[in-house]
């Protein structure tokens, strides 16, 4: 395999080329975080994201999450992997907290290795804040967001993760609640309990399906497309068939008028001795 500057390591002989990406430590969102702090840069993420999406060699996206950070980044990086049209898991390791649990459940498959947690609380903020009606309405608006993307990215009701999230006696200096690995699963906040080895497999799984699926998409334009060159030929066959019969029909008259009418055959006749006629002098 190969490392690049960055630290992503490319497999040269695996069975599909799948892209990892590490979200690893705090979420550096709008603020600057001390230098003493492991961080994960989201106007590095957003930008790689898009390369992925476009890059033609890659079959799928492998996401690592260890993770806490910036909402606003945080859930904009949820986004951009939930529009992803390439195949998508995520796994837990060590722990997905605040806006990690966004992240987890942005991919198609989610995996939560045992030892993980998650752990849930009410949007907070830190530095000054006007103690005034309109900042906890900005609050419970953001807490809503989250609410309604982890619910339709996951199977977890909107009413038990905004319980899990209100805890009061679960956490000592904050309110919110810790899930484990097989607790977060039971919950339906994460879809299956497994480590590294499960997480690729469901990635080639899920590459090898849309594959699949892309194939016979291409077999079912073909064969409509036939369909349709056949029935428009059918429909001019029966065109040119029907001005065909429309001509022997007219002939057909034309002829039933003649038999029963003697003074048009005459006519007929002295037009033909005209023409002989015209023709002699020519010679």
């Amino acid at each position: 395999c190969q490392v690049s500057d960055n630290g992503i390591f490319a497999s040269e002989n695996a069975k599909h080329n799948i892209h990892c990406l590490n979200v690893i430590g705090q979420i550096e969102g709008h603020y600057i975080l001390p230098p003493q702090n492991k961080t994960t840069k989201y106007e590095h993420i957003m930008p790689a994201l898009v390369a992925i999406e476009q890059d033609m060699s890659i079959d799928g996206l492998l996401i690592i999450l260890n993770t806490v950070g910036d909402v606003e980044a945080g859930l904009a990086i949820s986004e951009l992997i939930a529009g992803m049209s390439k195949p998508t898991v995520s796994i837990v390791v060590g722990g997905g907290h605040s806006i990690g649990v966004p992240l987890a459940v942005s991919a198609r498959k989610s995996f939560i290795v045992p030892s993980a947690t998650m752990t849930s609380h009410p949007v907070r903020m830190n530095g000054l804040l006007l103690g005034i009606p309109q900042t906890l309405s900005y609050f419970e608006r953001m807490q809503e967001r989250i609410i309604n993307f982890v619910s339709k990215n996951s199977r977890i009701k909107p009413e038990r993760f905004r319980e899990l999230m209100m805890k009061k006696d679960e956490l000592v200096m904050d309110v919110g609640s810790v899930l484990d690995g097989e607790t977060a699963v039971n919950e339906g906040l994460i879809d299956s309990l497994g480590g590294l080895s499960d997480a690729v497999q469901c990635l080639y799984s899920l590459i090898e399906q849309q594959k699949t699926d892309k194939e016979s998409t291409k077999r079912t334009k073909y064969s409509t497309g036939k369909t349709v060159s056949k029935k428009r030929a059918s429909s001019a066959t029966a065109k040119t068939d029907a001005k065909t019969a429309g001509k022997g029909k007219a002939t057909a008259r034309v002829s039933t008028f003649r038999e029963y009418h003697p003074s048009a055959q005459r006519a007929e006749m002295r037009a033909k001795r005209g023409a002989e006629n015209v023709s002699d002098r020519c010679r």
